[in-house]
């Protein structure tokens, strides 16, 4: 059965990488374009990668015109909020203007459709828990931004062009792939899951608690962890809502309950039979309470129930992967 062909930008990456194993696995063929900035050579199993630039039309010509793609998942994106709050310009540059040079592509070629990965951090501070998509949308930084400015640009286009998209707002992505053929490699690393593993494995002195006075059951902030598998799940079925014409959408991707710090830490724990050194700190400005998604529409409108998503399989996946 031939594979139909689909556009991966970042298909080296955390998230695009899993994305992959789920396109081939339904029946499409997944060609990555990444620049390695971040990605990973050796994540690419599923199909061709391009080594090569989002910006540069040359490289999207080629692609296009080689492998035909009927759709297009868009993962390429700087995603360190710090860096982001420092380094603006690398971050509108690359994640703004690196879209508008893909998507005008996109737009040439003629192909119809695209699914974006978004972000809760569209949203800021919420004021209402679980967050729902009409949520007002007022991010604190400019990784946040350069992901609210792209989902109006689709938008525009769809107007003007007739490109459909399907605009996918995660939550924290974590976990790895359950047959160990990928996972989490970030450098540097940022996110919990992993940092509370390096400390349990002895490969860095402690994880760091920020803030211990939240108003949760504990006191350290709540955060709705997604299995990547999950989320790459999600990204097929929204790809295939699409090319069966249902219609642009925006869904939050979550689980709809949300982990503490010290229930991450617990779950490590457990996971690892090790004791987890802990140092607890202030709170980090501009860090909420809790984040937590209202996920109903994605399960109503596609189908999509997370299957990966307790807190006890991804962090064991993740134990898995960072452990072998």
């Amino acid at each position: 059965m031939t594979q139909i062909p689909i556009l991966v930008t970042g298909g080296a990456g955390y998230v695009g990488s899993h994305a992959c194993k789920a396109l081939a696995a339904g029946g499409f063929l997944p060609v990555s374009i990444d620049n390695l900035v971040y990605g990973h050579e050796w994540a690419v199993k599923w199909g061709p990668l391009i080594k090569g630039d989002i910006s540069d039309r040359a490289v999207l010509d080629h692609v296009f015109n080689t492998y035909k793609p009927v759709a297009v998942l868009h993962f390429a994106a700087y995603a360190y909020v710090g860096e982001s709050v420092i380094s603006p310009d690398k971050y509108y540059r690359n994640n703004v203007a690196g879209t508008i040079a893909l998507l005008d592509a996109v737009r040439d070629h003629g192909c119809p459709n695209l699914v974006f990965s978004s972000t809760c951090a569209t949203y800021g501070i919420p004021h209402s828990i679980p967050i729902q998509e009409d949520h007002a949308q007022k991010p604190i930084n400019p990784y946040g931004q350069s992901k609210l400015m792209i989902e109006q640009i689709l938008r525009d286009y769809e107007k003007a062009y007739g490109l459909g998209y399907a605009i996918l707002r995660y939550f924290n992505a974590a976990g790895a792939d359950a047959d160990g053929e990928i996972g989490e490699d970030h450098d540097p690393e940022t996110h919990l899951i992993p940092l509370t593993i390096q400390a349990a494995l002895g490969q860095r002195p402690c994880i760091e608690i920020y803030g211990t006075d939240y108003p949760t059951h504990d006191g350290t902030a709540i955060r709705d962890y997604i299995h990547v598998t999950d989320l790459a799940d999600v990204h097929v079925l929204a790809l295939q809502h699409l090319i069966q014409g249902k219609g642009s959408l925006c869904l939050n991707v979550g689980t709809g309950s949300g982990h503490s710090v010290r229930d991450v830490i617990n779950a490590v724990e457990s996971a690892s039979k090790r004791e987890v050194p802990v140092r607890e700190s202030a709170r980090r400005e501009g860090d909420p309470p809790v984040l937590v998604a209202e996920p109903d529409a994605a399960f109503k409108v596609l189908g999509w129930q997370p299957q990966h998503s307790d807190i006890h399989t991804i962090v064991d996946t993740a134990f898995r992967w960072h452990h072998r």
